[in-house]
Order: structure tokens, then sequence, then C-alpha cells
């Protein structure tokens, strides 16, 4: 009995550990995606101290292909988070 009763709590604490490491990677996911998809788009992306002293990286920087390129790169992210969310399921 009490080995059944040690299998069940050990089955269910694996299951509790995975819907947390889930619910975990969706949230960092998400969370990552949606900063990659706005902060481009702020003013604090291209006037940026640090980017004064190389003004051809700060052109790379404030240019409308790169701020696409890392906006899409957020979606891409957001987009994993959900279908990981999606394709979860306890066996």
């Amino acid at each position: 009995m009490d080995q059944q009763r040690n299998a069940h709590n050990t089955s269910t604490a694996r299951i509790w550990l995975r819907r947390i490491g889930v619910l975990f990677f969706v949230f960092i996911c998400a969370t990552i995606g949606v900063m990659l998809m706005i902060v481009p788009w702020r003013p604090e992306w291209s006037e940026n101290p640090l980017l004064l002293s190389y003004p051809t990286l700060h052109g790379l920087v404030s240019s409308g292909f790169t701020r696409g390129f890392v906006t899409g790169l957020g979606l891409l992210n957001v987009w994993i988070g959900f279908w990981e969310a999606l394709q979860y399921r306890e066996d």
C-alpha cells in the first residue's frame, strides 16, 4: 500500500513540475517576445548613448529593416511559447 502511495505522490509531483515548467517557459517566451516587439520602436532603441560614437552601427540599428527583423523575432518567440502551451499533453 505504501509503495502505491509513494508512486502516486511521485507521479503527481512530476506532473506538477512539468506543468510549472511549461507555464514558466510560456511566460518567458511571451515576455521576451513582447519586449522584442516593443523595444525597437521606442526612442531609446535608436537614441542610445552607446551608439553615438559608432555612426555606422547607429545607422544599422536605426534602420527599419533591423527594427522589423527584431520585431519578427519577437513574434516568433511569442508563437513558440504559445505553441508549446497548445501542444502540452499530460501522459
